[in-house]
């Protein structure tokens, strides 16, 4: 069997406003509405269009912040904390000899960071990361991708993602589908006990 695995709220839970929020200038008025503005080109930088030397310049003016672009980059980087349940289950299914693929909306500041902070992720033997394939969850072209270059079997390809519209397109493309919900692993472990693995 293959999993086609998302990462984040699946494999990592993540905040960007905490940690980012420690790069606002102090007495700032409008934290939120700066924050937002910077999250709402995450798409474009996600689907490599932006450069991450770019995209920073840019976020620290929008932040309107005196850190350089390393304290900024340790700050994008420092979001995550493990979903041990979900890990645990990597595990087993890797130890049992299945194909674990991640399939995760990324960019070039967090990955490979994210895999040497992670040394599990080498659990994994591929990965479809949308940074590299200049396209994004929802969107079909990142899903045909990834049917094409991994030689995905629809039927036999169990996929895990946390956003509806993300599962939505994996339901078009014929894969057996899971939103899953950080809050209530177990809903996870009676999906998966209903196929033969």
């Amino acid at each position: 069997m293959t999993f086609l695995y998302d990462i984040g709220r699946v494999l990592l839970d993540f905040d960007f406003e905490s940690s980012l929020a420690r790069l606002l200038p102090a007495g700032c008025t409008d934290p939120h509405e700066r924050m937002t503005r910077l999250l709402d080109r995450k798409d474009d930088f996600e689907a490599g269009a932006i450069d991450p030397d770019t995209y920073i310049h840019w976020a620290l003016g929008v932040l309107g912040s005196d850190a350089t672009p390393a304290e900024f980059r340790d700050a994008w980087q420092k979001i995550f904390t493990p979903n041990e349940a979900m890990w645990e289950r990597v595990r087993e299914l890797s130890a049992a000899g299945h194909r674990l693929i991640l399939f995760s909306n990324t960019n070039a500041i967090h990955c490979p960071w994210v895999f040497d902070a992670y040394p599990e992720f080498s659990l994994f033997d591929e990965a479809v990361l949308s940074f590299e394939t200049g396209s994004i969850k929802p969107h079909p072209p990142i899903y045909q991708h990834a049917l094409d270059t991994h030689r995905l079997i629809p039927r036999e390809t169990l996929y895990i993602d946390d956003m509806p519209e993300n599962i939505a397109t994996g339901r078009e493309f014929g894969f057996q589908c899971h939103q899953y919900d950080l809050t209530d692993h177990p809903a996870f472990e009676r999906w998966l006990s209903s196929f033969p693995i």
